[in-house]
């Protein structure tokens, strides 16, 4: 599970406390149509789980009881695959296109916007489906829980909405016949763009691979080449056969009654009978000896082409109904593949064997059977066998030697610090812990219950060779392992591109006149359905007497220690201390700016000269929850053209900890070795990979960070630091094999930053670990220079806007783009006016004809209240300048609208589900200590967002879109497949792989 537990062991009582009836819940007893099955307290996460069945219809279902605001729901299902034409995942998305109840077209996208819910969402996994939402509003709450079951439980699944989310061959302007005929659909599109990303690619490949003759050698998300081979007939039938409440798991969490959960959920279940669960085979048969599969993916532009051999060996492990093994196997992979000191990372990246960990590393418990496995990217061809070795030899010399039990016991405190964190998603956190194996036959409690894996962990070390049974049993001696290697090839874009046109023509030749008449006819009855006006008078809302008037006021206190400031925020925190530093930067020149991301992470890389990284990071590991180092950039809430920029200090500790923890921060900036040169092109290889990886998940940042550093100052430091920018940068730096200039820079960035005129500090702690707090401080910050110790002279001129259309080839089937226009700063009073304007023109126009007519995963617009840019993107869009001219008209779509006040009151919901969204502990009072802004500050905005009004959007649409689009004064990026109508004549700047900004 992603969450952890702490040691501690306690007896457990058989009784909870009363709900609303002040009785006790005992196993067997009856409730509102259910009956209770068990009754546990778990006291190391301050909750207690209730497991109870519908005894109409078998559903389970689990309640998390714990003192928790942030209250969640979801109902999922059991939804294995024997194909893959996509079949649940594109079910996800056709039944929130609209129910029994609630006839209206994707009832889910407008209930976002007329809910303070702070998360609602649908998810497909290999063999489930879920669909969960969390809130703090008992009344939005069940109006989304009413929602969602109906949507389940009683989807309309119209052939259009079906044809629209899923796929359809539809012509490219839908009414007009002369026109092409395409594949469209959003799940589609959605899956050419997963399937253009080499990390997911290699993991569904490898999976698919690793279990043969079971549901798991299918992609459930669906694969584009089989997708079109589904009908709206078997979606249906698929629906029938699943999603029914004898395949169903409830979950509910929070602080709201048991009681109005299960008379809510028997209401919705009534008429549902027993009905036989669906099955399909998901245990693999054990392979007699060990198999190696061979694909291919495309060559990256942006990394080097001899180094882009993805490989990995795979081990079939335990059954997860065993979960202890489970535990025992998850920490098994820690110790193996976890850190600097882990002996993998020793001999598989330190080596420069790879420049990374490949994507499916590490213990995988989704499945019915799990697997382990150790992988690597970025590995050259010849290298291939010597890798496979390395691993052998590895597991071999740890069977062997075993584990030094400081790394063990480094394991198990993460375990109790991980517990013990207050974070504001701990519901959902636990939902997405157990999901899997709860599908796969897994008492869910059990999982919630790591003390006695810990309580029997430790009986079992004691006897000797714990582990390196296990490393004998599953890795060494076992045949059921996979070698899977992924090389690239130049050719494979091309590949694709023939495949599916050869489809599309299959398909096309097929065509009878008839069908081509049924194609014209729902392109344009889809199309009219997308334009129809709609009654939403039958969908729950809340109003804007729901939202607050007054902000939460966050208590700070401000001192200072050695004339730094620090900000104190003492509150119950389960005896962890969180830290914050941030030091402001002086005046640096563009060309050493761009080592200040790579001079953060050789801080907690590279080592001292006397300790090396592995024996620090064990250190951190022993002593803290984790250290981090990164950079910094804050944009003056009052001045779009100011900027703060800095180097930012991280870390949490338990109280008991805490004078270790400043001292390890310490010896990070006074002692890291930066002629450790091996180390160096280690961490520079892995932060090269790991960024070209990053853009095929993250382009629509890419494009929207790109496009708005040309207009304020803030956005073009964005793009030098983490932007496509950095990407070539890294990239570059990657290919270098002498790193004596990279030394000298990096010693250069050392010598100015960090320093005691440019600190100031943020601690949250309770108040007994105050005074702790405040000794080490002092000696943490009378350690650090007083002022800079050289000074750095910076030719950069002013910044001065420009206004520019820029175009990124890459190897994708699809598309990310965005249009950025300046907006004002976080005080100005139109800043609340141009957000509600972003809510509307997204919720009202952009969805639709972005997502909805042109099958783009996402589109929409944005504004950045805190950087002053209101910025349009589209995200896994197979259009690129259809989707800018859509951009612009929406400009002119605003002029013509009139908004009711129902619209703006969603909108404004909308914003607010994150403004007043809960925050974990370590959160609270960052918005002051990071950016300036007061609560004063925040409570001016909220009342200018409350009192925004139709004239008030009109006239910022005006003064800030139109008079932008009218004068040419904004600036698109596009990241994608090469197109002949983008070029430099037609005033584009074409930058080949993440060429530089001026």
């Amino acid at each position: 599970m992603s969450f952890q537990l702490r040691i501690a062991s306690r007896i457990l009582p058989r009784h909870i406390r009363a709900y609303s009836s002040k009785a006790l819940l005992t196993p067997g007893q009856k409730l509102y149509g259910y009956q209770v099955e068990q009754v546990r307290r778990v006291p190391e996460l301050e909750l207690t789980a209730i497991t109870l069945k519908h005894e109409a219809t078998g559903a389970q279902h689990l309640h998390i009881d714990r003192e928790d605001t942030n209250n969640v729901f979801a109902v999922g299902f059991h939804t294995p695959v024997v194909n893959n034409t996509g079949v649940p995942h594109i079910l996800e998305h056709t039944t929130l296109c609209g129910s029994q109840k609630y006839p209206v077209r994707d009832p889910f996208f407008k209930m976002l916007n007329r809910s303070l819910s702070n998360f609602m969402n649908a998810f497909t996994a290999s063999d489930y489906t879920v669909y969960p939402f969390a809130t703090t509003n008992p009344v939005d709450y069940s109006n989304l829980r009413d929602v969602y079951m109906d949507a389940v439980f009683h989807p309309n699944l119209e052939r259009l909405d079906y044809k629209q989310e899923g796929w359809r061959l539809e012509h490219d302007v839908p009414t007009d016949p002369t026109t092409p005929i395409q594949f469209k659909g959003v799940v589609y599109n959605e899956m050419k763009g997963q399937t253009s990303d080499a990390n997911y690619l290699f993991y569904i490949r490898m999976q698919q691979a690793m279990y043969p003759g079971t549901t798991y050698e299918y992609a459930s998300g669906g694969d584009p080449k089989y997708i079109p081979d589904l009908t709206h007939e078997q979606l249906k039938e698929f629906h029938q056969r699943h999603y029914h409440p004898s395949n169903a798991r409830f979950y509910t969490y929070g602080n709201f009654p048991l009681e109005d959960h299960l008379i809510a959920i028997d209401e919705r279940l009534k008429g549902f009978q027993k009905s036989e669960v669906p099955s399909v085979n998901k245990v693999a048969i054990p392979w007699s000896e060990p198999r190696t599969v061979e694909t291919t993916c495309a060559l990256d532009p942006m990394s080097p082409p001899d180094k882009q051999t993805k490989l990995s060996v795979s081990y079939l492990t335990n059954d997860v109904k065993d979960t202890f093994e489970s535990f025992s196997m998850r920490l098994l992979s820690y110790l193996l593949l976890d850190g600097h000191a882990s002996p993998m990372h020793k001999a598989l990246i330190d080596t420069n064997l790879g420049s990374e960990f490949s994507s499916n590393t590490g213990y995988d418990g989704s499945a019915r059977t799990s697997c382990l496995s150790i992988g690597l990217q970025g590995v050259k061809e010849d290298d291939i066998e010597k890798v496979q070795n390395t691993i052998k030899e590895v597991l071999e010399k740890a069977k062997e030697e075993g584990f030094d039990p400081v790394r063990i016991e480094a394991a198990i405190h993460q375990m109790e610090l991980g517990q013990r964190h207050k974070t504001a998603d701990f519901g959902l956190t636990i939902m997405h812990g157990i999901t899997s194996k709860w599908f796969n036959g897994v008492d869910p409690v059990d999982l919630l219950e790591l003390n006695k894996n810990l309580d029997r962990l430790k009986i079992e070390l004691a006897q000797g060779k714990f582990f390196e049974k296990r490393i004998e049993k599953y890795l060494l001696n076992n045949p059921h392992s996979l070698s899977f290697i992924m090389r690239p090839d130049e050719n494979y874009p091309t590949e694709l591109i023939k495949e599916e046109k050869s489809r599309l023509e299959d398909k096309i030749a097929q065509l009878t006149d008839e069908d081509k008449k049924v194609i014209l006819q729902d392109g344009t009855d889809l199309l009219a359905s997308q334009d129809k006006k709609e009654d939403l008078s039958c969908l729950p809302t809340l109003q804007l007497g729901d939202i607050a008037l007054r902000a939460k006021h966050t208590i700070l206190e401000h001192t200072g220690l050695c004339n730094t400031p620090v900000q104190w925020k003492t509150t119950a925190t389960n005896g962890i201390t969180y830290f914050r530093a941030i030091s402001s930067l002086p005046s640096f020149p563009k060309d050493l700016k761009m080592y200040l991301p790579l001079f953060c992470d050789s801080l907690l890389s590279l080592g001292t000269h006397d300790q090396s990284m592995a024996e620090i990071d064990e250190e951190i590991r022993l002593y803290t929850g984790g250290l981090r180092v990164s950079t910094t950039l804050s944009t003056n809430h009052s001045d779009i053209d100011h900027i703060d920029e800095g180097i930012a200090l991280a870390g949490n500790c338990l109280d008991r900890n805490i004078d270790r923890m400043y001292g390890l921060l310490s010896k990070l900036i006074h002692e890291t070795n930066f002629d450790n040169t091996e180390k160096l092109k280690t961490l520079i290889n892995g932060n090269a990979s790991a960024m070209v990886n990053s853009i095929a998940d993250s382009g629509h940042v890419f494009a929207r960070t790109y496009a708005g550093s040309t207009l304020t100052p803030g956005m073009y430091e964005a793009e030098l630091l983490a932007g496509m920018t950095q990407v070539r940068f890294m990239s570059n730096l990657a290919a270098q094999e002498d790193m004596s200039d990279v030394v000298a820079k990096l010693k250069q960035i050392a010598s100015v930053v960090l320093n005691q005129s440019s600190l100031r500090i943020a601690v949250t702690s309770g108040e007994d670990a105050v005074e702790c707090n405040t000794k080490s401080l002092v000696k943490f910050i009378e350690g650090l220079p007083v002022h800079d110790k050289s000074v750095i002279s910076s030719n950069d001129t002013p910044f001065v806007p420009q206004y520019k259309k820029t175009f990124f080839p890459l190897p994708f089937q699809v598309n990310f783009s965005s249009q950025v226009v300046r907006g004002v700063p976080y005080t100005h009073p139109d800043g609340a006016s141009l957000q509600v304007l972003s809510s509307l023109m997204t919720n009202h126009y952009l969805h639709r004809e972005i997502r909805e007519k042109n099958g783009a995963y996402g589109g929409g617009a944005r504004y950045a209240g805190l950087n002053g840019l209101f910025s349009f993107y589209s995200y896994r869009d197979p259009r690129t300048l259809e989707t800018l001219d859509t951009f612009n008209k929406s400009v002119e779509w605003v002029q013509q609208r009139t908004f009711t006040d129902q619209e703006i009151t969603e909108s404004k919901l909308s914003i607010f589900q994150g403004i007043d969204a809960p925050q974990s502990v370590s959160e609270e009072g960052m918005l002051q200590f990071v950016n300036g802004v007061s609560d004063e500050m925040r409570q001016l905005r909220r009342e200018a967002l409350l009192k925004v009004t139709q004239d008030d959007i009109k006239r910022v649409a005006h003064q800030y879109l139109e008079e932008s689009v009218k004068e040419g004064v904004y600036s698109t990026a596009l990241l994608g497949e090469a197109n002949d109508r983008i070029a430099a004549e037609n005033g584009w700047t074409i930058n080949q792989w993440g060429e530089a900004i001026n």
